[in-house]
Order: C-alpha cells, then structure tokens, then sequence
C-alpha cells in the first residue's frame, strides 16, 4: 500500500511540473524618460519587483527611467529594433506611429478619470493596442502620467489671451503644435530631457506638464507661474519590443501582460494621489498657482474645435465614435 502511495505521489508531482510555468532566465531594460520617483517610475519598479517574484528570480528587469537610455523617440525605435525591450511613453505620442492614438490626446476631452479607465481598458484600449504589432510593438496596459498643467515665466494664465505671445515647449505631436499656434502662444517642440535647460536659458518661456513631474523635474527652480488649466490628460502605454516578445514562449508573454495589467490599478491610484500633494508642494516652494476659471476653459474648448475637427478626420470613424460616446463628448 505504501508503495503504491509513493508511486501516486511521484505520478501526482510529474504531472503538476508538466502545468507549470516555464520560465527563462531573461534581463529585460524597461526605460522612460520620467524621473525617478515620479508615477511612470514608481509603476515600473513595481512592475520589475513583481516580475522578479512571480518567475522565482528567472526574469529579471532593469528600470532605467530620467531618459538614461535616451529620448522617446529614440528609445522607441530602439524597441523596434529589439535593441530595449520595454518603455512606458505618453499614448497619445504614438499619434506619429498609429494616427488613431491621438485622439487620446484631445485637450479638454477627459476630465472623467473612470470614464477614462473603462475606456481604456475596454474596446477603445484594445482597438489601439490591436494597431502596434505591424509597428514592431506590443502594447501591455495603460498606466497614466496624469493630468497636465501650464507653467511660464511671464504671467499668470488666467484667461484665454495670456496664452498669447507665450514661447511654451511643445511635445513633439502636429496635434500640440496645431493646439497652442490656435491659442496664440509660439509652440516650441523639444524633447523632454532638453526643457529644463530651455527653462533656464530662456529659449522658451514654459512648458506643460503633470505637477507631480513639474516638481520632480525641479520646474519649479526656473518658473514663476503654475496655472491649473488641466488642459489633457495623460495616459501612458505600457510598450514592449516585438522582435523582443516574439523569443518569449507563452508563460512568458502571459506573466508580462497579467502584471503590467495587474500594476496599472496600483500605478494610477499612485498618480492621482501624488497630484494634489504635487501642487501643495509647489505652492509651498514659491510658485505662484491659479486655476483657470471654468469660462474661459470653455471659450478654449470652442477656440480648439476646428483643431479637433481636423484631427478628428484623420481617425478611424468607429474608433472617435466609440471615444466621444465614452467620454459624453458632442461633436459639432
């Protein structure tokens, strides 16, 4: 009888090692041009701590955020190439990719942020995401940045026409070009690694940003005026190289996805709650912060719409419909 327990028990184990996860030992470098200790950051040590435990040390991943490894433009053709495996890069960017992202990045759009999350963890999400491997990418999730702000060094933003002559770094999308020319300020693109010494020098008079990266990246030290005009909101894609994703067998893949997913509700609660702490603290380092008043947001909203329009046009037709209709926005 024991003998035959023993030979149960020994056909019981082979066949649970057959089932189990087979996992390669892999180093992965996951980059972002975000600063240490800002959401991105923080979401992408969550991420490689996870990973690190769930493959019983085989996987390991190397975080290297403050653009270490380069700008986004230029570590994203480094995934492409399958030189860097992953990245974590403002969604809306890949507008130069795949058009279709950048509808996420229509200014005054999402101001629901659990309209946002259904989103885009729903059709919407998947529609994009559907888009990147014919791109060399795979997208695993969307974390978020968070919601951007208006600094300068001239004057309080306060209505529409003090945007008006305003030298202000742009991120380098057509779609933010064509926003802030329409408002009347001189649009500056610049990789984000440069804007600080932009900052300083006087090349450009401000930029905009989530406040928790404005205080992370030390805006503060080279700009006056913080104007709350939460103008977009930003999601981030959770990105990793497909030369790279296609050497991973499929326990592999599956641990990736299940924890970028798994950490993007932890890494959006770290963002919204950093936030309003963010704006505390710059008020607090001598910054001089306002909100926009709720008028003249909407008389920005009206000035933009031929902006959207024409970049609305440029988008799968199901893809805007789906969007407006998740975000209760009315197209004219």
């Amino acid at each position: 009888m024991t003998r035959h327990l023993t030979v149960l028990a020994a056909l019981l184990l082979a066949s649970s090692l057959s089932f189990a996860a087979e996992y390669n030992s892999r180093t992965l470098k996951f980059a972002a041009t975000s600063p240490k200790g800002t959401p991105p950051a923080i979401g992408m040590e969550l991420f490689a701590k996870k990973i690190n435990e769930r493959s019983g040390g085989k996987i390991k991943v190397r975080t290297f955020p403050n653009g270490v490894l380069g700008g986004d433009v230029q570590v994203l053709s480094s995934l492409q190439g399958g030189v860097v495996e992953m990245m974590t890069w403002n969604a809306g960017l890949m507008l130069n990719h795949v058009t279709d992202f950048g509808i996420l990045d229509f200014p005054f759009l999402y101001t629901d942020t659990a309209k946002v999350d259904a989103m885009l963890d729903g059709e919407v999400g998947k529609m994009l995401i559907d888009q990147l491997p014919e791109k060399k990418l795979v997208g695993l999730a969307f974390w978020e940045l968070g919601v951007r702000n208006l600094t300068n060094n001239v004057r309080p933003v306060q209505k529409m026409e003090d945007i008006t002559g305003l030298k202000i770094r742009a991120q380098q999308s057509p779609l933010f070009l064509d926003v802030w020319s329409t408002l009347g300020a001189n649009p500056t693109p610049l990789p984000f690694t440069e804007v600080h010494t932009a900052l300083e020098t006087g090349t450009v008079d401000g930029q905009e940003n989530p406040a928790a990266l404005i205080l992370a990246s030390k805006f503060n030290e080279v700009q006056k005026y913080l104007s709350l005009t939460h103008h977009n909101y930003n999601p981030q894609i959770v990105l990793i190289s497909k030369p790279f994703w296609d050497t991973l067998n499929p326990d592999e893949q599956a641990l990736l996805t299940e924890v970028a997913m798994e950490v993007r509700l932890e890494q959006r609660q770290i963002s919204r709650a950093a936030d309003s702490k963010a704006i505390a603290e710059l008020a607090s380092s001598g910054m001089k912060v306002n909100e926009l008043p709720a008028e003249e947001v909407v008389r920005i909203q009206q000035k933009i719409r031929p902006v959207i329009e024409k970049y609305a046009a440029q988008i799968n037709p199901e893809l805007v419909k789906k969007v407006y209709q998740a975000v209760g926005y009315q197209a004219q």
